[in-house]
């Protein structure tokens, strides 16, 4: 569906100047949105798993933990798939959010994934430049991440970054030279950039930040050790189907409608898609990949793709 076809429906949470500067720019910056008691009762269950972390020594399938990680000074880096650890995280990306997503995706809207990023102030929570959709290519790149701000995010705090503009742009691989996945653009990809423009969205918390799955984002260190808690959940349009099977951390409302009809017909766009390694063996983060903590990854197949030709 065209921008012009989704901006025909009446908006249910966002404004028509919203709606028009997302699809302008790539993303949208929605102040205090999320009403305080589910703020809370999202913060109270976040914290329950903060504290099942403490007897934890290494990563497992829903709790990713960083370098440095102690009983005493827990390091977790994300829950992995929230929307299938606590109700709470469901309830919420059914809720307003998915209202939000309608109004640009158009009526019909599916859930993709979830997960729930920390910063912990280590040197290690810069996220390089990135694009979405290549993590999880769809036939149409009617696709979207809403985050949630769980608490006051500042400039200081690492805030995400958006280089206005850059979903109307190419789409990147996102391996280094030799093959392997880093979950970053190259620095030479990104030389055609001028990062000095990029757009950072701090705001108060239940603030939600909105970017399309092909904007160039990222987000620099947090000064402060405050864990700067981010709640993500993607969706996607109903006639946008993967391409790729999900990654082994996707729960099972992947692909559950949350607003309006299944599509029938898949919409296909006529650009090409690069393609992701295949994570059927286990997914940890992208601080992990980023990081170069998965440097023993197996390098892709150079043929392996979706191209339209």
């Amino acid at each position: 569906m065209t921008p012009e076809a989704i901006l025909a429906f009446p908006a249910r949470v966002l404004t028509q100047k919203q709606r028009e500067t997302y699809f302008e720019t790539g993303y949208a910056l929605v102040e205090s949105l999320i009403p305080e008691e589910v703020i809370d009762h999202l913060n109270g269950v976040t914290q329950s798993f903060i504290e099942k972390s403490r007897s934890m020594t290494k990563s497992d399938r829903e709790l990713d933990i960083g370098p440095g990680h102690t009983p005493e000074k827990p390091v977790v880096r994300r829950l992995t798939a929230p929307d299938r650890m606590h109700d709470a995280y469901w309830d919420f990306a059914n809720g307003i959010i998915a209202d939000a997503t309608a109004d640009l995706l158009g009526p019909d809207v599916t859930f993709n994934h979830s997960k729930l990023n920390f910063k912990w102030s280590d040197g290690r929570d810069q996220v390089k430049w990135h694009q979405d959709i290549p993590f999880y290519p769809h036939t149409n790149y009617n696709v979207l991440a809403v985050g949630c701000y769980l608490s006051d995010v500042s400039k200081e705090d690492g805030p995400i970054g958006v280089l206005p503009g850059s979903h109307t742009g190419p789409i990147f691989e996102h391996f280094d030279d030799n093959g392997v996945w880093t979950g970053a653009i190259r620095d030479d990809d990104m030389a055609r950039f001028d990062t000095d423009a990029a757009v950072y969205l701090p705001g108060p918390r239940g603030s939600i930040t909105i970017h399309h799955s092909r904007a160039v984002h990222g987000s620099r260190p947090t000064t402060r050790a405050n864990g700067r808690p981010l709640l993500i959940n993607a969706y996607a349009a109903a006639d946008a189907f993967p391409y790729t099977s999900p990654k082994a951390s996707t729960s099972h409302h992947y692909r559950d409608l949350v607003r309006g009809n299944r599509a029938t017909w898949a919409h296909l766009d006529p650009e090409p898609c690069p393609i992701p390694p295949d994570w059927g063996d286990g997914y940890t983060s992208l601080y992990a990949f980023q990081g170069g903590e998965n440097a023993e990854a197996t390098p892709r197949d150079p043929g392996y793709r979706i191209a339209a030709e």
